[in-house]
């Protein structure tokens, strides 16, 4: 595994659920999973009849908004901390999402990497509806250079921690890819979340 997938492996156990573990794991507070229906039907890639829109130039993204689950956030700068794991958004603002600042910025080629969390000890975060999404879903980026990225939701996947395939999530794209990562997978009173929900998106507009 690379230095990169480990480091993004560590973001993810640090998202785990405090809100569920102070509260108990009630049913009725656990974040929807995604559907089967919802994942690749092959390998990772636009769905077919997706149109697929040319790159842009490297520009800081500065809110994410995914209008079919209310979410309108800023976004974040995510840099590494001093053990070499990348560092989470802040726990205590829930409606905040990180992107990773050494990788690839969300509309340029490759694959951007942004992360939220999915609840706090104060209730739900931003990305508590996050495995509701289904294919098809648009999720707008704003960009610095006054650009909106529109991205599809190509799939959504969940997977348990000890089989994440961190080379289809973090793999090299050759177009414009967006992965949003957040916690799901099953809960554990004593651990937390067991693994984690990540939706695929392709750049389709730009406006």
């Amino acid at each position: 595994m690379s230095q990169k997938a480990e480091s993004w492996l560590l973001i993810i156990a640090a998202l785990a659920g405090v809100w569920l573990i102070r509260h108990g794991a009630d049913a009725r507070l656990i974040p929807p999973q995604p559907a089967s229906a919802q994942a690749f039907a092959g390998g990772p890639g636009p769905q077919p009849g997706s149109p697929v829109a040319e790159p842009l130039r490297p520009s800081a993204p500065v809110r994410l908004r995914i209008p079919s689950i209310r979410v309108d956030a800023p976004m974040m700068r995510l840099g590494l901390g001093a053990d070499g794991s990348l560092d989470v958004p802040p726990a205590a603002n829930r409606n905040v999402v990180g992107w990773y600042g050494g990788g690839t910025p969300p509309g340029s080629k490759g694959s951007a990497i942004v992360a939220g969390h999915v609840d706090n000890a104060r209730g739900r975060s931003v990305f508590y509806d996050l495995g509701a999404l289904q294919k098809g879903s648009k999720v707008e980026v704003v960009r610095q250079d006054g650009r909106t990225a529109v991205f599809s939701l190509d799939a959504i996947e969940v997977y348990q921690s000890r089989n994440f395939p961190d080379e289809r999530v973090y793999g090299a794209s050759p177009y414009a890819s967006l992965r949003l990562i957040t916690c799901g997978g099953g809960f554990s009173e004593t651990t937390g979340y067991e693994g984690n929900v990540v939706a695929y998106a392709h750049l389709t507009e730009v406006r």
